[in-house]
């Protein structure tokens, strides 16, 4: 008979914050714990970026990542922790509560800063937290001294008093939710009827395909974007890849392709046929940029991890691309709104410093080395150049600074929709033909050059010229290994010759040698020779057959 197992006590958590929650109030405060955390780690990578004015990438693409579990509130911690962040700082500093390894935790401090004063604080549970419950008090204190200073009653007060001194257009501006069906999966009809269980939708009269929805539809766990069956994409940055106008079986390259959205569209526009080399250097982005392609059932694109301006136009490999999709790397000043820049201590309404002049004048330079290379390509009949800025500097001028050189290719800049209202900037002849969005009328600040090639004959040329310059090199190769060939035979056939002569090999007169006789040719040996250890070769090539050489 088995030995009874001793019964085990069940565990007691005697941990002191949780012991006299009631068991709802565990389940409440279980998430609200994670979602500061995450929240701290998004705000962490969004500071960072913003010191360096290099960020990895927009708050909503950060929240949105895989990464993050409590999207929403994490999403909501963010941005209000942001929007108080001057005034929590200053809070902070007034009250000198902050030392040691919580002074090098900042975001989190942040973050349950906010919870406290200006939140709904609730049970906060944690470590960090109970740190700054105990010093509640003298958080207070320090902003009613600020209150004070500032001669405001309340913190309302403050942020109107704030915001009122911003000259942002568009900080409250609800934009139209945009959602683009992709039609390597699903119809248009189909997509409009299945969003429209949910909520009001009508189509855009400009992109064919692009739905909108009522703003603040949350789309992000949708069955059809899980599915890739539709992209959540801006109207403007879905006109880039209508500009282009790819057909299908076209080769198309999109240089600085990551995330993916306007690569997809491409591909979907081409019906999945032909080809789309979509080229990205960074490691991290070339990742998003496969998920989204498989995401979208994309087949015809292939993605290369490597930089645009590696790729060399005479390369026979891209001899047969005939459209180039130039989105490079810009400012990015025309989706503050949806980007939420305009939240972060680096935003400023005003004149651009120094520093920020100079950031503007190296993106140019890159913009103006990349564009050209793309006018480089013998091939390519249409280009279009694009950014989200609306800076000059990054659009009307690196335009007309390429202008001679486009032109020494052949090509001319073209209107693209041409029903559009809103034209590039008059700072030279042919601006009109150039398309702008503008950051209050249409939510985000676009930008869009097309460049057509109009000299045929000239593409003509480049494409003979590209073969000829292929072919020299093919038969130039192909010289060399038959002289290399003919050597080595030749070499050969002398040593033979000269070990029978000697009588090293017994061979009688008239035997008959095979000489296996290579695809590129051989030359042939004569056998006149009387002098033992010389020989004479005779010229003659004879290719992709046996020749018999009788001595």
């Amino acid at each position: 008979m088995a030995p009874k197992k001793p019964k085990t006590k069940p565990k007691v958590i005697s941990n002191s914050v949780t012991k006299n929650l009631k068991p709802e109030m565990k389940r409440i405060d279980r998430p609200a714990y994670f979602a500061r955390r995450e929240a701290a780690k998004v705000l962490r990578s969004v500071l960072h970026g913003d010191a360096r004015r290099r960020a990895v990438g927009s708050i909503k693409s950060l929240v949105y990542s895989p990464s993050i579990r409590n999207k929403k509130a994490t999403y909501a911690l963010v941005c209000q922790t942001l929007k108080y962040l001057p005034i929590i700082k200053d809070i902070l500093m007034a009250a000198n509560v902050l030392s040691g390894k919580w002074k090098r935790q900042g975001e989190l401090m942040y973050i349950i800063t906010y919870d406290i004063l200006f939140g709904q604080e609730g049970s906060l549970v944690g470590d960090a937290e109970k740190f700054l419950m105990l010093r509640k008090d003298a958080l207070q204190s320090a902003l009613a001294q600020i209150l004070k200073c500032k001669g405001v009653k309340d913190v309302k007060d403050l942020m109107t008093s704030a915001l009122s001194s911003s000259s942002f257009p568009a900080s409250d501006v609800r934009t139209p939710r945009y959602v683009r069906v992709n039609t390597l999966k699903m119809d248009v009809r189909s997509a409009l009827l299945e969003l429209s269980k949910k909520y009001e939708v009508r189509e855009d009269d400009t992109v064919l395909g692009l739905l909108i929805l009522p703003p603040g539809a949350d789309l992000h766990n949708h069955p059809l974007v899980k599915n890739g069956s539709v992209f959540m994409q801006g109207k403007a940055s879905s006109m880039v890849a209508l500009a282009l106008g790819p057909k299908p079986g076209w080769e198309v390259i999109d240089a600085c392709a990551a995330p993916g959205n306007k690569t997809v569209h491409l591909a979907a526009l081409m019906k999945g046929k032909g080809k789309i080399i979509a080229c990205e250097l960074n490691k991290e982005r070339v990742q998003r940029l496969e998920d989204n392609v498989t995401l979208a059932g994309a087949t015809n694109v292939t993605v290369k991890h490597d930089d645009f301006l590696n790729l060399n136009p005479e390369d026979p490999s891209y001899s047969k691309v005939r459209a180039i999709l130039l989105d490079p790397s810009c400012s990015g000043s025309g989706t503050v709104v949806d980007r939420l820049d305009h939240l972060l201590p680096s935003y400023s309404a005003g004149d651009p410093d120094p520093a920020s002049m100079n950031r503007l004048r190296k993106l140019a330079a890159f913009q103006k080395k990349a564009l050209e290379h793309a006018l480089s390509f013998p091939a390519v009949e249409r280009i279009v150049y694009s950014t989200c800025s609306v800076s000059q500097i990054e659009n009307e001028d690196v335009v007309n600074s390429v202008l001679p050189f486009a032109s020494t290719h052949g090509f001319q800049l073209a209107t693209t929709f041409p029903q559009w209202p809103r034209r590039g900037l008059p700072t030279f002849d042919g601006s009109q033909h150039l398309l702008r969005t503008n950051l209050v009328e249409d939510k985000e600040g676009f930008f869009i050059a097309l460049f057509v090639r109009k000299n045929k004959h000239r593409l003509e040329q480049s494409m003979k010229t590209v073969k000829k310059n292929t072919d020299t090199k093919f038969w130039r190769k192909k010289k060399r290994v038959n002289y290399l060939l003919a050597r080595m035979l030749g070499k050969w056939w002398y040593t033979l010759s000269s070990l029978k002569q000697r009588g090293s090999v017994g061979a009688s007169r008239g035997t008959s040698k095979l000489v296996e006789q290579s695809y590129w040719g051989a030359l042939e040996p004569s056998v006149g020779s009387s002098i033992p250890g010389r020989h004479n070769l005779e010229g003659k090539i004879y290719l992709g057959r046996q020749v018999a050489v009788r001595q």
